[in-house]
């Protein structure tokens, strides 16, 4: 999530962290902290409101979408948002001394933006550049900065200090942050919407079955969240010293 949703990150992070200082509404838990989530109470409150967001509005836009976008069109919108955020991923690939992924991510750039018409088709993948992502959260887990505590941030979801800090650092990797347009706040209302429904409506029916099979929703959310970042900081290696459990 870019522009105005890395704002509200901030946003919502102090209101976490003003929350940690009432000892009654963030009081550490026990079997929390043994998953590294001592504000458990506090963060499945949040986790909750959430929810109930996500099924009043987010879920039944997203599926307004899809029935209403054809699949190919939503697929354009897709990849035009992933080639906007090529950039980022260039960027932070040079800050991991990565320089095959860096030149994968400049290629796929320019293929996509030129032959791919500005990114609505991903012609770089067919020639056998396959996509990747990074963010600066990856790139401070690489160079060995904690998670920190687990965290659910309002409107955000799973987002702790680590990732959070990461997703402030990539608004001043975004090149679009220093073009005129980006002061304008329909532009970055409009790519976050849009992320953010591309994303929600790709995973209707995983998320659906996922809250219908899980025993504790939100310990497998914790989970799932956890074991995608340490598979993306590991470059897909298992992570033998914190794997969680569900």
């Amino acid at each position: 999530m870019r522009g105005f949703g890395r704002f509200l990150a901030v946003a919502a992070a102090l209101l976490v962290a003003a929350c940690a200082d009432d000892p009654n509404a963030t009081a550490p838990n026990p079997a929390g902290t043994a998953q590294n989530d001592p504000y458990e109470s506090t963060n499945r409150k949040v986790f909750e409101f959430d929810n109930k967001f996500d099924q009043a509005l987010l879920l039944p836009t997203a599926k307004a979408y899809v029935a209403v976008v054809p699949e190919p069109a939503r697929d354009g919108i897709h990849n035009f948002l992933l080639n906007l955020d090529i950039p980022i991923t260039f960027a932070n690939d040079i800050l991991q001394g990565d320089l095959t992924n860096a030149g994968q991510s400049f290629t796929r750039f320019a293929m996509n933006s030129t032959f791919g018409i500005g990114g609505l088709f991903d012609v770089a993948s067919g020639a056998g550049i396959p996509p990747h992502e990074e963010d600066f959260g990856i790139t401070l887990g690489k160079w060995g900065v904690g998670e920190g505590p687990y965290l659910v941030l309002p409107f955000l979801g799973p987002d702790p200090p680590r990732d959070a800090t990461g997703q402030v650092v990539d608004i001043f990797l975004d090149p679009t942050t220093y073009i005129h347009l980006r002061d304008h706040f329909w532009y970055s209302a409009a790519r976050n919407g849009m992320e953010i429904l591309d994303l929600r409506s790709r995973n209707i029916g995983t998320l659906e079955g996922l809250e219908r099979e899980s025993i504790d929703y939100y310990a497998s959310v914790r989970s799932l969240y956890r074991q995608r970042r340490n598979n993306a900081i590991n470059n897909g290696r298992p992570d033998v010293t914190n794997l969680p459990d569900l």
